[in-house]
C-alpha cells in the first residue's frame, strides 16, 4: 500500500458543504440561491428535500438567552461530564468537548472535558471572520441598522485573485432557467455582500471567505465611503506587508477581545486562501471548546456585537440543506441545527494504511459547533455543543455523527417529561 503515497506528506484541508440561512430571506437579503432552494421544497425545481428541522422561517429563529445574567459556564456538572466521557470511550483523551444544556431554564447544566486543549479551528474560524464583519458595521453605523443592511444588500463584491485557490463549490440560482447549479467561484463572479457571506458560512467556501475578509479590511479603512472603486482597492493593498498585517490583526483580533473572548484560546490568523495569505501575512489560528462555547453563549445572549448582529450570525448558522458530520445524525432530523464544522487531516506513508477523507494518520482534526433546538420551532430540548478531536486513522465525520446520536439520547434522558412531549 505504501506505493499509493508519495514521499511528501499529504496535506488536505477540507471544509463542509452545508447550506444555511432561512429560505424565506431571499427578498430581504438578495441571497439568490435561497429562492431556488425554496422552490425545490415545492418540487418546482430539482433539489434536495429538507428535513422538518430545516424549514423554519426567519421570525422563528430567535435569541434564546437574552436577559440571562448568570454565567452558565460556571454551572459545572461533574456527573454530566463523567457521562459524556463514558460516551467518548477509550478515545476520550483525543477529544475536547463542551456541552451546555439549556432545556430547563431553571436548571442549566454545563459539562466539559479537555476544554482548554488548543487546536486549529479549521473552517470554524470563519465564525471569527463573521464577527469581524459585523463588528466593523457596528463601529461605522452604531445607531443605524438600516445602513448596515444596505451595505450587506447593495454592496457588490467581484471575485479576484484573492480567491485562489479553492476546491469548494457554491450554489448559483438561474431564475430564467429555473435551475440551481453548483461550481467553484471564479474570477469575475459578482454577487452582493450577503451572498458572499452566505457562501462563506454555508458552503464554507475558502474563496468566499477570503473575499468577505478582504472587504472587511476595506470597510474598516474607508468607513462610510465604502464601497470603493477597484483602483482604490488596489491602492489600499499596495501598502507595505507590515502595515497590511497590522490592519489584518486589528480587524480579526480586535473584535474577539472587544467582545470578551480570550485571544489565547480563540483566534483566526488570517485569510483562507493561498493568495490572500501571500498578499497579507497573518498570525496562527487556535480554538478551544470552552471559548467556542462562550462565542455561542454571547450570540444567544445578543451580546456578540449587539442583538441585531447576534441574530444575523445565528441565522447564517441555520442549516437549510444537506446535513453533514455531527449534524447528519438521524436523531436530529426534527431539530433546528445551527452548525459550523471543519476538518484538517494529514497523511504520510504507513504500511497497510490508505489515506482517506477525514482519516489522517499524522493529524486528523475535526471540529463541530452546534446548537440543537428539538423539535424545531417549539423546542423541548435545547443544548449547545462544541467539539474538537484528533483521532487518527478513523473517519472523524462518522465519529462525530455517532457522538451526536449518543449525546442527544443522553440529553433526552435528563429531561424525560420534555422528551416524551416531542
Amino acid at each position: 500500500m505504501i506505493r499509493l503515497f508519495s514521499s511528501i506528506l499529504t496535506f488536505l484541508f477540507l471544509m463542509p458543504v452545508a447550506h444555511a440561512f432561512p429560505l424565506d430571506a431571499a427578498a430581504q437579503t438578495g441571497i439568490e440561491r435561497l429562492e431556488g432552494y425554496r422552490l425545490a421544497q415545492q418540487e418546482k425545481v430539482r433539489g434536495n428535500k429538507l428535513p422538518a428541522g430545516a424549514q423554519l422561517a426567519q421570525h422563528q429563529i430567535i435569541l434564546r438567552l437574552e436577559g440571562l445574567h448568570v454565567d452558565p459556564l460556571s454551572l459545572y456538572d461533574s456527573r454530566l461530564t463523567q457521562r459524556i466521557i463514558r460516551l467518548l470511550g477509550k478515545e476520550a483523551d483525543n477529544y475536547s468537548i463542551s456541552v451546555l444544556d439549556l432545556s430547563d431554564p431553571e436548571h442549566l447544566r454545563y459539562a466539559e472535558h479537555n476544554a482548554e486543549q488548543r487546536r486549529n479551528p479549521g473552517s470554524v474560524g470563519k465564525l471569527i471572520v463573521a464577527l469581524a464583519l459585523f463588528q466593523a458595521l457596528a463601529d461605522i453605523y452604531p445607531d443605524d441598522i438600516a445602513a448596515r443592511e444596505r451595505v450587506l444588500r447593495e454592496s457588490m463584491i467581484v471575485a479576484d485573485e484573492f480567491i485562489q485557490w479553492d476546491h469548494h463549490v457554491v450554489p448559483f440560482w438561474f431564475p430564467e432557467q429555473m435551475r440551481l447549479r453548483k461550481r467553484r467561484l471564479a474570477v469575475g463572479d459578482a454577487a452582493n455582500y450577503w451572498s458572499y457571506l452566505d457562501w462563506m458560512m454555508s458552503a464554507s467556501s475558502n474563496a468566499a471567505a477570503s473575499m468577505v475578509f478582504k472587504h472587511v479590511l476595506l470597510l474598516r479603512h474607508f468607513g462610510k465611503a465604502y464601497p470603493v472603486t477597484p483602483a482604490e482597492e488596489e491602492d489600499y493593498f499596495s501598502q507595505s506587508r507590515g502595515q497590511l498585517r497590522q490592519n489584518l490583526l486589528a480587524a480579526l483580533q480586535g473584535p474577539v477581545s472587544y467582545n470578551g473572548l480570550n485571544l489565547d484560546n480563540l483566534r483566526q490568523g488570517g485569510f483562507f486562501s493561498r493568495e490572500g495569505k501571500r498578499r497579507v501575512p497573518g498570525d496562527s489560528s487556535v480554538s478551544t471548546t470552552r471559548e467556542l462555547m462562550r462565542y455561542l453563549l454571547l450570540m444567544e445572549q445578543g451580546k456578540l456585537v449587539d442583538a441585531w448582529s447576534s441574530l444575523q450570525i445565528k441565522r447564517l448558522l441555520y442549516i437549510t440543506q444537506r446535513r453533514i458530520r455531527y449534524a447528519s445524525a438521524p436523531a436530529l432530523r426534527d431539530a433546528a441545527i445551527y452548525f459550523k464544522s471543519g476538518s484538517f487531516y494529514k497523511c504520510r506513508p504507513e504500511e497497510g494504511f490508505i489515506c482517506r477523507k477525514y482519516s489522517g494518520n499524522v493529524l486528523n482534526l475535526m471540529n463541530s459547533v452546534a446548537i440543537v433546538e428539538s423539535p424545531a420551532g417549539s423546542p423541548e430540548l435545547n443544548y449547545m455543543v462544541t467539539i474538537t478531536s484528533n483521532v487518527l486513522r478513523k473517519n472523524s465525520a462518522v465519529a462525530h455523527q455517532t457522538l451526536a446520536t449518543r449525546l442527544h439520547a443522553l440529553i433526552r434522558s435528563l429531561h424525560p417529561v420534555r422528551a416524551s412531549q416531542q
